[in-house]
């Protein structure tokens, strides 16, 4: 929106030079050009460039030149505003599917999470602190909502309907050809406590982690320490208490601090990037093992792994076919080839079975 904005500030201050109205409507319609018409949506080439911004200044945040992260975006624009379209594309059939408040009711929630894992009383407060931090909490908000509403559209069109497609024998079947996928993992259970950065020094935030650490090999009382000291909101309710889960599917950090921690051990304080510091307690190891077990919900899982991707793209593929999408001239040569590789790819084969056919009308 400060993009916008500034360009309409910007033509005002050239229309009270004097220039002619008619260079103020080319700029305007420059600024507002209708990129790809999505139904009854529109990509517009000002979110486009906003899109633009949003990726060159990531980039350089972690470590491209302005210059280099610029031609990278000019590169890639044409898949760029491929996948602003099939995100309008989701966003409509979100609106069409009802979950729409179900999607702002998540993200909601998760900033209710946040602000409570920071001890903050509001969410004015939360939004404030954000700012300082460098971050806009509206900009936040809508990539949040963005990925949400792809998830929610996704798993009740896709990933629903895949997980219950395999009847019971296609599940025996699949257990019996790959037993090998269905041996019990190793699980890890695990208890926390979590230090925030939040309005505090960080260096005594890590020594005073160290101190914890200490204290608890030492002896001490792990639920009281919890209670008196973890930014998890609960903590002393919970007691820390984390899932338990497959030791593979630990976080790579997790798993290094781990991995020779045994049961009733402590892990050494961890840093969470910028957000804060976790020690954490190994509650219960429970070792891995070699014999296959037949585990209904695992293996129509592991199906879905496989059929989901083909699937997804299927459901993007028809949701295009259904709708009415048509892209400026200008832009078409290069999002076409994008947009609809699907759908070509489909039409290949029988392009070939007809060229066939004509070639060899009686066979």
């Amino acid at each position: 929106m400060k993009y916008i904005y500034s360009i309409f500030f910007l033509l005002a201050i050239v229309v009270s030079a004097g220039i002619a109205a008619s260079a103020q409507e080319t700029q305007e319609r420059v600024v507002d050009e209708v990129v790809a018409q999505v139904n009854e949506g529109v990509i517009t080439l000002s979110r486009i460039k906003r899109e633009s911004k949003s990726i060159v200044d990531e980039q350089v945040k972690a470590g491209k030149s302005r210059e280099e992260a610029q031609k990278m975006v000019d590169e890639k624009q044409g898949e760029m505003i491929a996948n602003l379209i099939n995100e309008e594309l989701l966003v409509q059939k979100a609106k069409e599917l009802n979950l729409d408040s179900q999607v702002d009711g998540t993200i909601n929630e998760r900033f209710l999470q946040i602000m409570k894992q920071y001890n903050l009383k509001s969410l004015d407060q939360l939004y404030k602190a954000m700012e300082e931090q460098g971050a806009d909490p509206t900009e936040i908000r809508e990539v949040w909502r963005k990925q949400a509403i792809r998830d929610a559209v996704l798993q009740r069109e896709v990933q629903q309907k895949e997980y219950w497609k395999p009847n019971g024998k296609e599940l025996r079947e699949y257990f019996e050809k790959n037993k090998a996928k269905f041996t019990k993992p190793e699980t890890i259970s695990i208890s926390e406590i979590f230090l925030s950065f939040a309005g505090r020094d960080e260096n005594a935030t890590r020594e005073k982690a160290k101190q914890l650490v200490a204290q608890l090999r030492g002896g001490a009382d792990f639920g009281k320490i919890v209670a008196e000291n973890s930014d998890r909101p609960e903590a002393a309710k919970t007691k820390g208490k984390v899932d338990s889960m497959n030791v593979k599917d630990l976080d790579e950090k997790f798993a290094t601090a781990l991995k020779d921690v045994k049961a009733g051990g402590y892990s050494d304080p961890i840093q969470i990037d910028e957000v804060g510091i976790n020690i954490l307690r190994v509650d219960e190891r429970t070792q891995a093992s070699s014999e296959s077990y037949f585990d209904e919900s695992a293996v129509r899982m592991a199906i879905l792994a496989e059929k989901a991707p083909t699937a997804t793209k299927e459901f993007m593929s028809t949701l295009r076919q259904d709708s009415y999408i048509k892209i400026g001239e200008t832009y078409r040569p290069l999002v076409s080839p994008i947009l609809f590789a699907e759908e070509r790819k489909e039409k290949a084969p029988a392009k070939a079975e007809e060229a066939k056919v004509k070639k060899n009308p009686g066979k």
